[in-house]
């Protein structure tokens, strides 16, 4: 019987070499002349698993792809849309769409035109190496699993006003996503989450933007290694649980460099966030959130920590050159230090007699004076005054004055090593 299925087999193998078939789909490739109309009049004879290689120069679009197809354009090829609907709209699964620059979508905010969009029959797609310019959004995830958008530069319409571009990629419900080392800018959010799980955004650069990611409803996502610089804010965690935000640059963000809104259980690890924002880290209702090895340095607020936001460990971070290290309005006692270990603070004038790293005195961001300042913000032009200098003074020399708030028990001596990390990204 074995050897029958064997004899078989090799008869099925002999046959498909005589045919010149090769390959699982049999795949046959098509050299596309860049002329009026020859893509789609070679799309239309096309079977799943070809691959089109599109010569040097405009091919017209824009284009459906309802069969699993390779598109290349090698680096020197350009689809370009009719202002209609969207460039590339893929609606098969195993679809690959690469080396090509992508133009003249659309601006229908209610279809979300795009260079590329990504229907829920898309699962799989691969999204590569293009230059996807000049369209609402770039690319639009809509429900297709296991894609990967990765190495592109997507640039929005730098003609329109920032909140009526589209997102440099849009993803709803695609979970297990990777889109990493891409460029994105000139949009109005990076890359724009909504009710999609489990997906991966790594090494990614992020340059003139409302938001470099904004993530709304989604769990288990990683955001990692990746670069936002002079955009409104960094990275905005929004409704979504359990999220890592792994060793990431925020540079000249000019709101915040984190924010966590609603955003519980994650892991908030390793980032570096400066460059002069209005705060580095903004917490509202964020709760049980780890919050380790950070650097906040040189914003007019490091942390501003409010509306109920509780059990959330804070170590190993440094807070460096921020005009007020934390902002904290509450009646109750938090302790930012874990197992002994607590965070750098620039303006903690401490001392080590033993040399174990830690500071031999506890550190509080915040008095009486700053709840009142942040409360009665006219109250600043007493802070001068001989009154307000006596009660800081006063609550000093006896700690039992000092209101509920941050104080770090175990802080430490010197800033933790940080390197910012490579994104790997075009420029």
């Amino acid at each position: 019987m074995h050897r029958a299925l064997f004899n078989l087999s090799g008869l099925f193998a002999a046959v498909l070499v005589s045919l010149g078939v090769s390959g699982p789909l049999a795949a046959e490739e098509w050299q596309v002349p860049a002329e009026q109309g020859a893509l789609l009049q070679i799309l239309a004879k096309a079977q799943a698993g070809d691959v089109l290689r599109l010569a040097p120069g405009d091919h017209q679009g824009p284009v459906l792809l309802n069969i699993p197809l390779t598109l290349d354009g090698a680096g020197m090829a350009r689809i370009t849309g009719n202002g209609s609907g969207s460039v590339i709209t893929v609606e098969a699964p195993d679809t690959v769409i690469e080396g090509l620059e992508l133009t003249g979508s659309g601006l229908s905010q209610e279809t979300l035109d795009a260079g590329v969009k990504l229907t829920k029959k898309a699962h799989r797609a691969i999204v590569r190496d293009n230059r996807i310019l000049d369209n609402l959004t770039g690319v639009d995830v809509h429900g297709a699993r296991n894609a990967v958008v990765s190495n592109n530069l997507i640039e929005g319409r730098r003609d329109l006003r920032m909140n009526e571009r589209g997102n440099g990629i849009y993803v709803w419900n695609a979970p297990d996503l990777l889109a990493e080392h891409n460029t994105i800018r000139f949009g109005r959010d990076g890359i724009f989450v909504n009710a999609s799980h489990k997906d991966v955004f790594r090494g990614n650069r992020f340059e003139d933007l409302r938001f470099a990611v904004h993530y709304m409803h989604g769990n288990g996502g990683v955001i990692e290694g990746n670069v936002s610089k002079d955009n409104d804010i960094g990275y905005a965690l929004m409704f979504s649980d359990r999220l890592k935000v792994r060793g990431n640059v925020s540079i000249g963000d000019r709101n915040h460099g984190l924010m966590l809104n609603y955003a519980n259980h994650a892991e908030i690890s390793g980032n570096q966030v400066g460059g002069g924002g209005e705060k580095c880290l903004f917490m509202y209702n964020a709760n049980k959130n780890k919050v380790t090895d950070n650097r906040f340095e040189g914003c007019p607020i490091g942390v501003h920590f409010t509306a109920g936001s509780a059990n959330n460990a804070f170590e190993g971070n440094a807070f460096i050159g921020n005009r007020t290290q934390v902002k904290y309005v509450g009646s109750r006692q938090l302790d930012w230090s874990t197992a002994g270990r607590g965070n750098y603070w620039s303006d903690h004038p401490a001392f080590d007699m033993n040399g174990d790293g830690i500071a031999d005195t506890a550190y509080r961001p915040n008095d009486m004076v700053d709840q009142v300042l942040w409360t009665q913000p006219t109250a600043k032009l007493l802070v001068g005054s001989p009154a307000v200098q006596l009660l800081r003074w006063t609550q000093s020399q006896f700690p039992a004055l000092l209101p509920g708030g941050i104080v770090d028990t175990a802080p430490l001596m010197h800033p933790p090593a940080r390197a910012i990390p490579n994104s790997g990204v075009q420029g």
